[in-house]
């Protein structure tokens, strides 16, 4: 049995149970999903602040688990992926890169539909930082906040809708990736809907995380993944025990 966390680094319960719920439902039958959510931070993470805020939780979350063969960061932003690396030997993966990579596989250029527009620099930067901006035409906002994907009656999947039929038809995309782990629920839909591609950055997570704990692959503890000291684990979490 392969058990991967995933984490979710708001303070949102109602969002970690639909995250578990598509984690589930993309993993394998000998895979258990452990959903956390962070046990402090902001309500939703929309932008450089919001993730600045909620390292703390989401580092707690790691380094208090135990018995795990994966790490899956449930946040569009990939949110402290790097600091995460150097926390556990074992495979992190953030939904945004897994997203991406997936999806330079399965068509030349692509965009991403995310939330609020104060989130499109981070994914610019991350773009550029994993070598995929090539791949991607253009990042585009649907003004939809994280919170009122958790709402029946809003109008987010219509804005969402929305900003795909542009992404079509001025970017000439090949595929869309949905920018947010609230939006996981939409994709098969979306995909039928629009006939291309339609990419959940949770799935394709899920799924990395998998193959790399099935392999037997660990992630690097020389250079920039190498372990934090352990006093600074002691005056951060009381303990250091990785």
């Amino acid at each position: 049995m392969t058990r991967i966390l995933v984490i979710n680094p708001n303070t949102t319960p109602g969002m970690t149970d639909n995250i578990a719920v598509a984690a589930r439902k993309a993993a394998g039958p000998k895979t258990e999903i452990v959903a956390l959510t962070s046990p402090s931070g902001p309500r939703s993470i929309e932008g450089y602040f919001d993730e600045a805020t909620s390292l703390h939780g989401l580092m707690q979350c790691i380094h208090t688990s135990s018995a795990f063969d994966a790490v899956v960061i449930a946040c569009f932003d990939d949110t402290g992926l790097d600091a995460a690396r150097c926390l556990t030997e074992k495979p992190v993966i953030g939904i945004g890169e897994a997203a991406y990579k997936m999806a330079s596989l399965l068509c030349n250029k692509f965009s991403v539909v995310t939330t609020l527009a104060r989130s499109v620099p981070a994914l610019e930067h991350n773009l550029r930082r994993y070598g995929m901006h090539q791949h991607c035409v253009k990042v585009r906002s649907s003004e939809v906040a994280v919170l009122d994907l958790e709402q029946a009656n809003s109008a987010a999947c219509n804005k969402i809708e929305a900003e795909i039929e542009r992404s079509i038809l001025e970017d000439k995309a090949e595929a869309i990736v949905l920018g947010c782990a609230g939006m996981a629920d939409l994709a098969g839909s979306l995909s039928q809907k629009f006939g291309l591609p339609v990419i959940d950055g949770l799935a394709c997570a899920v799924a990395l995380a998998e193959s790399t704990a099935r392999l037997g692959l660990q992630t690097s503890r020389l250079g920039g993944y190498a372990p934090p000291p352990a006093d600074k684990l002691v005056h951060i979490f009381g303990a250091t025990t990785y």
